[in-house]
């Protein structure tokens, strides 16, 4: 246990020194890994597992909706998408369905895929117009 501390440490001090950017790549990232255990769960027959796992899937979904700024145009378009993956992670959880999963997987990864290009170009204009390279 003594050695899973630091770990800890590390994970949280990443979570409260990250930016609001780098918060939401971590909770896509986290949806993703929840999403895959779930899939896991449904091929060894792991009842338990998948409805913990997926449920945690569902808890980063709403996060990612309240978080949402409805002042910028694509909120709305944004908002109506998690919902559709929220409800689609309900279905998944109670038909058992690796097939619904790989559809909300896909939609996910091009959103965190997405996010993580904004990351990068902001970076680099930030840099650029500080001097630095």
């Amino acid at each position: 246990m003594a050695m899973n501390q630091p770990y800890q440490q590390y994970k949280q001090n990443s979570v409260n020194t990250a930016s609001p950017g780098e918060l939401t790549l971590m909770l896509y990232n986290g949806c993703l890994k929840f999403i895959k255990q779930g899939k896991l769960a449904i091929n060894q027959g792991n009842i338990e597992q998948r409805h913990e796992s997926l449920v945690k899937a569902q808890n980063i979904i709403k996060e990612l909706m309240v978080t949402l700024n409805m002042d910028v145009e694509v909120s709305e378009n944004m908002l109506q998408m998690y919902d559709y993956i929220y409800r689609r992670l309900i279905d998944a959880n109670t038909k058992n369905s690796i097939e619904i999963l790989d559809e909300v997987e896909g939609f996910v990864t091009e959103f965190r895929d997405a996010w993580k290009e904004i990351i990068q170009i902001t970076r680099k204009q930030q840099y650029a117009g500080s001097g630095q390279v």
